[in-house]
């Protein structure tokens, strides 16, 4: 589990290519003390089992799913790569939390100036769209962010300067692609929810303790006012 606060800054120091997966050197510095054979690392956002460990770097292994879902293909000897070690026991949770694991890539569409602030305009399928609200959390390249605007098939996020510098994403253009997480919590809520509404003889309890089937028509979409209508709240 990570929290979307990304720690530095590494660098891409060696990458080999095998027929479907690859393996990649990772150099880093913050990252490093301590790291062990075992232990987890987000690298722009995917989670990767550190196989080996050097002085200044270490290396994993990216199976061939990973490269299906992720941009980590398109990684070259000496590219950026955002890096944040897994959120220890008691640990700090300054972003969202964050599994490491991709729901899909987006594309940079646009990127704007305001002020001091850097907006960027990602487009993104719907597995992403679909968990997505305004002032929600969403994981992009592994940095932990707010959604400002949601549109049918993209969304805006505004960067302060500190994240625009500190991560690989004040050096996107348009036309590049990243790591999409959407929120977790999310993504909970709307199976439980799915799975609610596809029982049709559910039991309800009312703030008065009294229960009463409910009666899913078909149409019907998750609403609060439905919720409301069949004695949730």
């Amino acid at each position: 589990m990570f929290t979307g606060i990304v720690e530095e800054l590494g660098e891409i120091s060696g990458r080999q290519q095998a027929r479907d997966s690859i393996a990649l050197f990772i150099k880093g510095k913050k990252v490093m003390p301590g790291l062990e054979v075992g232990d987890s690392v987000a690298v722009n956002g995917v989670c990767l089992t550190v196989a080996q460990v050097f002085p200044t770097y270490f290396y994993a292994d990216v199976m061939p799913e990973t490269l299906r879902k992720t941009n980590l293909n398109e990684l070259k000897n000496g590219d950026k790569v955002n890096l944040e070690r897994a959120l220890p026991a008691g640990g700090r949770l300054g972003g969202h939390f964050v599994s490491g694991h991709i729901d899909a890539t987006g594309k940079i569409l646009a990127q704007r100036k305001e002020s001091n602030a850097l907006w960027l305009e990602i487009g993104a399928p719907a597995a992403v769209m679909n968990y997505l609200i305004p002032k929600g959390s969403i994981a992009v390249d592994g940095v932990s962010l707010t959604v400002v605007e949601v549109e049918k098939d993209f969304f805006n996020i505004s960067l302060i300067p500190h994240t625009a510098k500190l991560t690989t994403l004040g050096c996107k253009k348009p036309g590049d692609k990243v790591n999409l997480e959407a929120d977790l919590l999310g993504k909970y809520v709307q199976k439980f929810c799915a799975e609610l509404f596809d029982n049709k003889n559910l039991q309800p309890v009312g703030r008065d303790g009294a229960s009463g089937a409910v009666d899913r028509q078909a149409g019907d979409s998750i609403t609060y006012t439905l919720l409301k209508k069949k004695g949730f709240f």
